[in-house]
């Protein structure tokens, strides 16, 4: 296990938020054990629990780290990890759950608990052991197998698993470092996940000669759209009141869509623009529908809104 004696007490405790969930928890797991603790202000045995295990953590003098998550400003990632009640703790090593529990443990359990976390992340970080449902780096995995890993990685990542679906990749990324399916897929998770900026990071690591790959190029074709839309988020108001005074103000409801988007709203943005194409298809030279076009790109063709979204811009298209 990588030292840590050297650390703040400040850095080994952190707040953490939806965008930042893969880097500070999926990532810094694989050298340091994180503990996440899912809380609320509303939550009583949250505020007794949080501080103790906070204390219990800066203890360890950061053989362990702790990402605190707020679950009202962070709804999608307590979603994900099925969180029914609070408070709850995960433990992650080696980019994976290994433990945790459910509401409020006494000091004394608590590091009986963590105790046993850093037992169990030895072999992960030490490499012995790869991410459920993975692939074991000493097996030597065939083309075959990391095509298989890869496709499940998409499907997870189209369904919403954005933290399953990156584990993936990056453990492909171990054993495959020129793996470009992988290394899309990565970008896609960071930027699903709303860190383009680290997004663009992942696809500046593709290997030399194949930055100009097509799969490359249109990853960042798919990054360079998701910025526009956060842009246009900030100005959602806007467009609103030009559609409230005039609802066929195509332009205010195509940048309403991209607006959606960057509120990461996929759903209503494809909406957005597939009425806009139902009012006006030749509007602006179909902009509507090669913008949808894209945002299925960028989405992926397994993705349930892909789907759905193709099968209805084609009934409009022939109706």
């Amino acid at each position: 296990m990588l030292s840590n004696s050297g650390a703040s007490a400040e850095a080994l405790v952190k707040d953490g938020t939806e965008a930042s969930f893969m880097q500070d928890v999926v990532e810094a797991s694989r050298r340091t054990p994180v503990i996440v603790d899912f809380w609320a202000e509303w939550c009583g045995p949250c505020k007794t629990l949080g501080p103790a295990l906070e204390k219990a953590v800066k203890a360890y003098g950061g053989k362990v780290r702790m990402v605190k998550i707020d679950v009202d400003k962070n709804r999608a990632i307590a979603a994900q990890m099925r969180i029914q009640s609070i408070p709850a703790v995960f433990a992650f090593a080696g980019g994976r759950p290994v433990d945790g529990f459910v509401g409020a443990l006494p000091p004394s359990e608590l590091k009986t608990f963590l105790d046993g976390v850093i037992a169990k992340s030895a072999p992960l970080l030490g490499g012995e052991a790869g991410a459920a449902g993975g692939l074991e780096e000493d097996e030597g995995p065939s083309p075959e197998e990391i095509a298989e890993v890869l496709a499940a990685a998409d499907e997870a990542l189209a369904h919403g698993a954005i933290g399953q679906a990156a584990q993936v990749y990056a453990q492909v990324l171990q054993i495959a470092p020129d793996n470009l399916t992988a290394l899309v897929g990565l970008s896609r998770a960071y930027s699903r996940s709303g860190d383009i900026a680290r997004a663009r990071e992942i696809l500046a690591q593709a290997p030399e000669g194949k930055a100009d790959d097509a799969s490359i190029l249109q990853a960042l074709a798919a990054l360079d759209l998701a910025e526009e839309a956060q842009a246009l988020a900030r100005r959602m108001s806007e467009f609103e009141t030009r559609l409230a005074k005039d609802p066929d103000d195509h332009e205010a409801r195509f940048d309403r869509a991209m607006a959606f988007l960057g509120q990461e709203k996929r759903q209503e943005a494809v909406d957005e623009l597939l009425e806009l194409f139902r009012r006006d298809r030749e509007w602006n030279e179909q902009a509507a529908r090669t913008q949808l076009l894209k945002l299925f790109d960028a989405f992926g063709a397994k993705d349930p809104i892909t789907l759905a979204g193709r099968r209805r811009l084609s009934s409009l298209v022939f109706s």
